[in-house]
């Protein structure tokens, strides 16, 4: 699987941005290999469904038939990148671009909702249940600080995946990192001086 699917053009961003396409190309990501139906069981849509928007994924790119295991009669797809990043400046230039990032930006935070709404602390042992969560901050900083701590929190992620890698006390896990400038309607005056 190839690491990264950089996207410059909006129209391919709103292809992968469809609420249905994105998660089945997360599904793949996440569990692996899959037929449609398998996948349209998990999200609780037709077969006919699922393939539809899986040949979408495939024309652009996004998945490929997995042929070392053909299921019989049906494909198997599975994702041929581990992520896919845009460049939110170039594609901000054109009206279309910007939808394309506000959708995909939406569909982001509708997946952080629904993994946030299944998670029950409950089912897992306190070590988990102590780590798990989401915080906010805010801050007041320059794009080149947030730039380097994305970069920063990108490298750090990295070396704790590889460093980590065979524990048999990992977990898959979601790790989000967002930031975005606060409206000016939403700041105070101290922080509009």
């Amino acid at each position: 699987m190839e690491e990264r699917y950089k996207i410059s053009d909006p129209r391919v961003l709103k292809v992968v941005a469809h609420p249905l396409r994105v998660r089945l190309l997360g599904l793949l990501r996440g569990d692996g290999p899959a037929t449609a139906s398998e996948l349209g069981r998990k999200v609780g849509e037709s077969s006919g469904s699922t393939s539809y928007h899986l040949r979408e994924l495939f024309k652009y790119g996004f998945i490929e038939e997995d042929a070392d295991q053909r299921d019989g009669r049906e494909r198997r797809w599975r994702a041929r990148h581990r992520y896919t990043s845009w460049d939110a400046a170039e594609l901000s230039a054109s009206v279309e671009g910007r939808e394309a990032l506000r959708i995909m930006h939406l569909r982001q935070a509708e997946m952080v909702g629904r993994v946030m709404e299944e998670y029950d602390q409950a089912d897992w042992p306190e070590e988990w249940a102590d780590v798990s969560g989401m915080s906010d901050h805010l801050l007041t900083l320059p794009p080149a600080a947030l730039r380097e701590f994305n970069d920063r929190a990108e490298e750090l992620l990295r070396d704790l995946a590889a460093r980590h890698a065979g524990d048999p006390a990992a977990r898959k896990v979601h790790v989000w990192l967002g930031a975005l400038p606060r409206a000016a309607k939403e700041a105070s005056p101290e922080e509009e001086s």
